[in-house]
């Protein structure tokens, strides 16, 4: 520990050799430095100034890239959302004539199946006035038939044909056809 105490006493006395002005030293310093400053700046303060340079331009140029693709994508969304809407409405009026279209083909298959069933009744309405019509008309044949021959046998003659004639159209109008001709109309 003594000698401790006197190394430092005596770098005290003598003091450092760091802080003493030695002109020599000074000139041969700043040359060097000067030859170093000069050496750096020819050799590499240029291509690193010029790295950071052209570093500096590509992150401009990146900027604007992704700047230009920003607007660019804004765009495009844009005209996807003026497509969207367009084919929305677009679907919206095919929806709505597609309806219209299968309203009036609803509508004109039921004016057909109408028109079919009317002129289906008809027929029937016009086949039953035609059966009817025979009907009667067999119905008449049978009761002159009937009649000429219930003359015959209550007579007990045979009569000549204008005789007959005359007997079968007073029985036939003596007849109430009407319950069957009114079943036609």
């Amino acid at each position: 520990m003594l000698t401790l105490l006197a190394q430092t006493a005596d770098s005290d006395e003598g003091g450092s050799g760091l802080i003493e002005v030695v002109p020599g030293l000074m000139i041969w310093t700043l040359i060097c430095f000067g030859i170093a400053f000069f050496v750096l700046r020819k050799y590499a303060f240029g291509p690193i100034q010029k790295t950071i340079d052209d570093r500096r331009e590509r992150i401009r140029q990146a900027v604007e890239e992704a700047d230009n693709a920003r607007n660019e994508a804004r765009q495009l969304l844009e005209q996807n959302r003026a497509i969207l809407a367009q084919a929305r409405s677009e679907s919206a009026d095919i929806l709505a004539e597609t309806r219209k279209v299968a309203d009036a083909q609803i509508e004109r298959a039921k004016k057909e199946a109408e028109t079919e069933r009317q002129r289906r009744l008809e027929d029937t309405r016009k086949q039953i006035e035609a059966e009817t019509a025979r009907a009667i008309g067999q119905i008449r044949a049978e009761v002159a038939d009937l009649t000429i021959e219930a003359t015959e046998r209550v007579v007990g003659k045979v009569l000549d044909a204008e005789d007959q004639r005359r007997l079968v159209q007073e029985a036939v109008q003596s007849l109430d056809f009407s319950a069957l001709e009114g079943r036609k109309s």
